[in-house]
């Protein structure tokens, strides 16, 4: 896929990700949420782990709010090891 990270609904995020140099798609799916989030998360400390939740769940067509609480705790551990 390489599909460019859409700006609606969510500019603010999708011009993080531009920032990070995470343009489209496939570059997401390279990379991966959690290396995703870290990259954003240096360049904007402001960044919440709804983030990391939205680029998951995103990733596999879910509303981040859909996400299991195990798989959010999941998540949040990877990212804080790093």
């Amino acid at each position: 896929m390489s599909d460019r990270i859409p700006s609606k609904p969510w500019p603010q995020s999708s011009q993080w990700l531009r920032d990070a140099g995470i343009t489209t798609i496939a570059d997401l799916e390279q990379i991966g949420p959690v290396a995703a989030y870290q990259l954003v998360k240096q360049r904007q400390p402001k960044a919440s782990l709804n983030l990391l939740w939205a680029l998951e769940a995103g990733l596999k067509g879910q509303d981040w709010r859909e996400l299991p609480e195990s798989t959010k705790q999941k998540l949040r551990k990877e990212a804080e090891e790093v």
